[in-house]
């Protein structure tokens, strides 16, 4: 579970750098370009992704952890693959935008507690 424990410490910090390019989008209008930018992130982002999920999936069905259940990893999965995209494009929702944010950063950080836990 230590992979497991590393994987999502990164995904955090992924997160957070979405929020933060959203948040410079928004204020500065400017699209990002999609093969300097959005590309080689979304694809960094989505290596990573892939690899939580796979580790995630496994740790729910041997440890049953009391808060996080399989749709909500699923969700979480595709969530954090479209703010990977989402956050280059000013023109995104923002309140979806936050709401997406504030899901994934919840799954997150109550994973990371609870592997911290044991």
């Amino acid at each position: 579970m230590k992979q497991l424990k590393q994987v999502t410490g990164e995904l955090i910090i992924l997160v957070e750098q979405m929020m933060k390019e959203y948040k410079g989008r928004r204020e500065s209008g400017e699209k990002g370009d999609f093969y300097t930018e959005v590309k080689p992130f979304a694809d960094k982002v989505k290596g990573e992704n892939d690899a939580w999920k796979e580790l995630s999936l496994i740790w729910i069905k041997e440890q049953r952890p009391k808060h996080l259940h399989f749709p909500q990893i699923i969700n979480t999965f595709d969530n954090i693959e479209m703010l990977s995209v989402h956050c280059f494009f000013p023109e995104s929702s923002y309140n979806r935008f936050i709401s997406h944010y504030q899901s994934v950063s919840y799954v997150l950080q109550t994973q990371l507690d609870e592997l911290n836990e044991k």
